[in-house]
């Protein structure tokens, strides 16, 4: 698009060029001088590309300014060269007719027309570090967003192996008890596994896919739990196929089922999606003793993911006391 806008430029300002220095004085003035007024036109378009596709990007030295200034004078001396091989050798040896008197020193025809070539070369200079800049900005919107895409991808792939490894020590948990529930995890675990190999891998899932996700952990952990009843969950969902990053509510579920208190609470979590802004509120008690406080990556995880898909975007809130944990947070999906 910027790169569009560029040639748009360089079109307007020769549109700009052929009506001020050819048509108006051919019409309006009447002009007897419409061939040099020509020839002028021809010379600069030639040097003016030129300067702008070679001599400026293969000279140009940010680190040695003196050089580019020198580089700039050659340039104007170039373009006054050809201008004075065109109209005082081509036309009068093909033509007999010449812009300045028979006689006229290149000295004299240089420093007549330095002024004009010098506008000309600035021009191309100036339109040539438009295009520079431009360039260099892309380049570094690319770079910034590889450098997101790589960050994002090594963050997801912490999320899989951390999810398998607390249910893996659920359903352990369960067979040691030679408990019936055993089965069902595992059969939960293997729905929860064919969800997120295959949607991990895309940037993008929809609302009601990662909600999915969530009641299957639900479900799977509804299983080892004594109180299932003290788990409530309010989902008001209008608008099930707003996109949202894979994984990105799942951790905070998890992280209440790794360190909450079932025994006599549970947790409160409501999800809704009113005029396309995601809220997930979560509430849950803690255990009086924690698990160990070294395996907080999902919510760490989750933090970043934020910061980089949702800038300006989203309000996260955790607060933590010695005996809750709550969660709100809001995500702008209108333009997703």
């Amino acid at each position: 698009m910027k790169i569009n806008k560029l040639l748009y430029l360089h079109i307007f300002f020769w549109t700009i060029y052929v009506i001020g220095a050819v048509l108006i004085p051919y019409f309006i003035f009447n002009s007897k001088n419409t061939i040099f007024n020509i020839t002028f036109f021809i010379t600069s378009i030639i040097c003016f590309y030129i300067n702008y596709f070679i001599v400026v990007p293969g000279f140009f030295d940010g680190d040695r300014i003196y050089k580019s200034v020198i580089v700039f004078f050659l340039s104007a001396s170039c373009f006054v060269g050809i201008r004075y091989c065109m109209e005082e050798l081509f036309l009068p040896a093909f033509f007999g007719i010449r812009n300045y008197a028979e006689g006229t020193k290149f000295i004299y025809y240089f420093f007549d027309n330095i002024f004009y070539s010098s506008t000309t070369i600035f021009i191309s200079t100036t339109f040539w570090f438009f295009r520079y800049f431009i360039d260099a900005e892309t380049e570094k919107t690319e770079l910034v967003k590889a450098k997101k895409t790589a960050e994002l991808q090594a963050l997801k792939t912490q999320i899989n192996p951390h999810f398998i490894f607390n249910s893996l020590n659920n359903i352990y948990s369960l067979i040691y008890q030679k408990s019936d529930k055993a089965l069902p995890a595992i059969e939960e675990l293997s729905k929860l596994l064919r969800f997120s190999t295959k949607d991990l891998e895309q940037e993008f899932i929809s609302l009601e896919k990662e909600i999915g996700y969530i009641d299957s952990l639900t479900a799977l952990e509804k299983l080892r739990i004594k109180n299932p009843e003290l788990l409530i969950a309010e989902k008001n969902i209008s608008y099930p196929t707003l996109p949202v990053s894979p994984m990105l509510l799942v951790p905070f579920v998890e992280n209440a089922f790794k360190h909450g208190d079932f025994r006599n609470k549970g947790f409160v979590l409501k999800i809704s999606d009113e005029q396309k802004i995601l809220h997930f509120y979560l509430h849950n008690f803690k255990k009086e003793k924690m698990k160990d406080s070294g395996s907080g990556i999902g919510i760490g995880n989750v933090k970043k993911r934020l910061e980089i898909l949702y800038p300006k975007k989203h309000e996260l809130n955790i607060n933590e006391s010695e005996t809750e944990f709550i969660v709100d947070l809001k995500i702008d999906l209108k333009n997703g």
